[in-house]
């Protein structure tokens, strides 16, 4: 397997390798118009969404700045909406379903590294998936860590750093996130 299969696989890799490098010059390139766009007309800015990530609902809007590693691992659903400042790490697949709002300066990160500080040493990082259901509120300055699955109709408070899955229906704040009653 080449070493952007194993990364998408979620498997050790190498991310230096020059076919994954020249996937995310790509992707920094596509940034630097999409960020530039934020004063054009909304039907452009959806039209660079388009362009630059795996998929994009009818109605999605993404306010710049936004920045990700490759944005073709992005998955965006029908109306969902990511406020100023929002970082995707999708070294593998992010999906965000219909309907979800994603407060400024939100993290979702897939990336990862090794425990073992020898494979780390290395350069060796591996990635896992990310879904973020439907209707989903995530505050600003959340921050959603690698192979966390969120529920539908769930609310991430503000500032909280999620670790685990949440289930659907359920409100978690804090660092580590934890359920609330609503």
């Amino acid at each position: 397997m080449t070493q952007k299969q194993r990364m998408l696989a979620g498997e050790l890799y190498i991310a230096d390798d020059p076919e994954i490098a020249a996937d995310s010059a790509r992707a920094a390139a596509w940034m630097v118009r999409y960020n530039a766009s934020l004063a054009d007309d909304p039907a452009h800015r959806h039209a660079l969404l388009v362009e630059g990530l795996g998929q994009v609902g009818a109605g999605t809007v993404v306010r710049p700045p936004f920045h990700c590693d490759y944005g073709t691992n992005i998955h965006l659903g029908a109306r969902v909406f990511l406020n100023f400042g929002c970082v995707i790490l999708d070294v593998v697949r992010v999906e965000i379903c219909a309907g979800t709002q994603i407060g400024p300066g939100v993290q979702i990160l897939t990336a990862d590294h090794p425990r073992d500080s020898e494979l780390r040493a290395q350069g060796l990082e591996f990635g896992r998936p990310i879904c973020i259901g439907a209707n989903v509120w995530i505050g600003g300055g959340a921050l959603i860590l690698p192979g966390v699955t969120i529920g539908d109709d769930a609310i991430i408070g503000a500032g909280s750093v999620v670790t685990r899955d949440v289930a659907a229906g359920a409100t978690v704040a804090g660092n580590p996130a934890r359920p609330v009653a609503r």
